[in-house]
């Protein structure tokens, strides 16, 4: 039992440490420096806040739609930052991966949690920002960092699929990006679902079984309105279990073929 006690503690501090420095080397080099995790965000938040609130008059509806769009551009900022860095991870350490033996999936994982790390603190800015726009606490909040944790899964599961096939074939990076600008259109973080409810119940129903789309709507669920359309309310229970199994499908997925494919990265690097 001594080995396996000895091996996951070098884990664990080569998780931390590998964690700290990516966090460190995200924002290396720049004025603002770790301003820019709060930053980035709230400037995509006040450009589509003024373009489509202001300008197209979405979300007039919708009670509290600035901490409304605030919580969906967070969380998609969160999803996009985990997949992003975990897929280039394994590229980006292939120094580190042929010098020094060790599982692998700690450089996946360490690359996620900047992401973590940057939510955790977006998360202050929301519920400092929902206070001042009237919106009440209650118990519900507490469920937001569960479902955060779920739609880390989800990225990470994602970043563990693409990042093993990512060392191979370069590609995949860039049309993963295409797949998020697509992605961003069609879930409901600018817009209410009931726009496209109104249009097409299947549609609907087909964004609200994504594990992001029903994530943001969960989280705003519980954190802003209960009038907030969810998978659970609008489909049924089994549209929110769905959701939860394309997670755990996903995850498991990612895992096994990294697993895989983690004992030819040193030569594919």
């Amino acid at each position: 039992m001594k080995i396996p006690q000895v091996w996951n503690k070098r884990n664990r501090i080569l998780l931390k440490e590998l964690t700290k420095t990516d966090f460190k080397l995200r924002y290396q080099g720049s004025v603002l420096g770790y301003l820019w995790a709060l930053l980035r965000p709230l400037l995509l938040f006040a450009i589509l806040y003024i373009v489509f609130a202001k300008l197209l008059r979405f979300g007039n509806d919708i009670p509290h739609y600035p901490v409304y769009l605030l919580t969906g551009t967070v969380l998609w900022n969160f999803f996009t930052e985990c997949a992003n860095q975990g897929i280039q991870a394994m590229v980006s350490r292939g120094d580190l991966i042929r010098k020094i033996s060790f599982p692998k999936y700690i450089i996946v994982v360490a690359a996620t949690l900047t992401a973590v790390i940057n939510v955790s603190i977006n998360l202050v800015v929301i519920v400092i920002f929902a206070l001042l726009n009237g919106v009440t606490p209650s118990l519900s909040w507490l469920l937001v960092p569960f479902l955060i944790l779920e739609l880390y899964l989800f990225a990470l599961g994602i970043a563990f699929l693409l990042g093993a096939i990512n060392v191979k074939y370069r590609d995949i990076g860039s049309i993963w990006e295409v797949i998020l600008q697509a992605l961003f259109y069609a879930i409901p973080i600018i817009y209410p679902i009931s726009m496209i409810a109104s249009t097409s119940r299947l549609a609907a129903n087909v964004i609200l079984i994504d594990p992001i789309a029903q994530v943001i709507q969960d989280v705003r669920f519980c954190l802003i309105t209960p009038e907030t359309v969810t998978s659970w309310n609008y489909i049924g229970i089994w549209g929110g279990l769905v959701a939860i199994l394309i997670v755990m499908v996903v995850l498991l997925i990612g895992s096994l073929v990294f697993r895989k494919k983690s004992k030819f990265f040193a030569e594919e690097i």
